[in-house]
C-alpha cells in the first residue's frame, strides 16, 4: 500500500453479503481497506472497492484455521499502517437437527470461524490499538444471540459468545480510547441460509432485510461509538425487543417456528 493519511479498516468475510457492504461503507467514507475471505471472490470484491477510491489489499485466507488468521495479521502488519477500525464479520451457519441431521465437522468449523477466529484476530489487532490509544472494533453478532436457537443450536450459541465477548471487551477498554460495537442483524438477504442448508425453513424462505441497510446501520453505530445496534428493519428491532420480555422457553419456541426443517411449507 502507498503512504497515505487516510485511515485503514480491516473487514473479514468481505467477499459478499454484510461483509462486502461494510467494506463499501468504509470505502465510501474515506477509508483504505484490508479485506479477507476464504473464497476467490475476495479478489473481485477488492477490484470493485478500488473503484470507490480506496486502496485495497485483498487476502484470501481460511480464517477458520490458526494459520489463516496469522496470515491475515501478517498482511495487515505488512502494510506498515495502523488499523483504525476492524469489522470482525466472517461467519457461517449450520442448520438442522443437532442429533440427527447436522455434521460434527461442519459445526466444529463453525466454532473455529465464528468464535475462535474473532478472538484470535482481535487479540492481535486490539493490542496494537491499545498501544496507540485509539481504534474502533465492530463484531457481527446476530439477534440469534438473544435467544436459544433450535435447529441452528451451534450457530446461535456462537453468536451469543460473540455478543458476550463484545460487551466484556467494551467494558475492559472503556478508558483506552477504543470503542467496541456489536452489530446484531436479523435475517438478511445474503447466501447465509442457502449455505446453512436452511432454504426449506420459514426463516430461509421469508422476506429478509437488505444487506446494504444492515451494513450502513452497523457502520454508523461503529462511528458513533455505540455499544450495539439491531439492524436493519423495524420488524427485526421488534423481534429483538421481544426477547427481553419473553422467557427463554418462549423465545426458543418462537425461534423453532422459523428454523425447523420443512417449516417454509407450514
Amino acid at each position: 500500500m502507498q503512504t497515505t493519511t487516510k485511515p485503514l479498516a480491516v473487514v473479514t468475510g468481505a467477499s459478499s453479503g454484510i461483509g462486502y457492504e461494510l467494506a463499501k461503507q468504509f470505502a465510501q467514507n474515506g477509508f483504505d481497506l484490508v479485506v479477507a475471505a476464504e473464497d476467490p471472490g475476495i479478489n473481485t470484491a477488492a477490484q470493485e472497492l478500488m473503484a470507490l477510491g480506496a486502496q485495497v489489499e485483498a487476502v484470501q485466507a481460511d480464517l477458520a484455521t490458526y494459520d489463516g488468521v496469522e496470515t491475515l495479521y501478517s498482511r495487515i502488519k505488512a502494510t506498515g499502517r495502523p488499523v483504525d477500525a476492524i469489522a470482525l464479520n466472517a461467519g457461517v451457519g449450520v442448520g438442522g437437527d443437532f442429533t440427527r441431521e447436522t455434521d460434527l465437522r461442519d459445526e466444529l468449523n463453525l466454532i473455529n470461524l465464528n468464535v475462535i477466529s474473532p478472538v484470535h484476530l482481535s487479540k492481535r489487532v486490539v493490542k496494537d490499538m491499545v498501544a496507540r490509544g485509539s481504534g474502533r472494533i465492530l463484531f457481527t453478532s446476530s439477534i440469534a444471540a438473544l435467544m436459544p436457537g433450535p435447529f441452528e443450536a451451534v450457530y446461535a450459541a456462537s453468536r451469543a459468545f460473540v455478543q458476550s465477548f463484545s460487551e466484556a471487551l467494551r467494558n475492559e477498554l472503556k478508558d483506552t480510547g477504543i470503542t467496541v460495537t456489536a452489530l446484531q442483524p436479523g435475517p438478511t438477504e445474503t447466501n447465509f441460509f442457502h449455505r446453512a442448508d436452511m432454504d426449506d425453513t420459514r426463516a430461509g424462505a421469508s422476506k429478509k432485510d437488505d444487506a446494504e441497510q444492515v451494513a450502513k446501520q452497523g457502520f454508523d453505530a461503529l462511528m458513533a461509538g455505540k455499544d450495539h445496534v439491531v439492524a436493519a428493519s423495524l420488524m427485526t428491532k421488534l423481534q429483538a425487543a421481544a426477547t427481553n420480555v419473553l422467557p427463554s422457553t418462549a423465545n426458543a419456541e418462537q425461534h423453532r417456528k422459523l428454523t425447523e426443517p420443512g417449516s417454509a411449507d407450514k
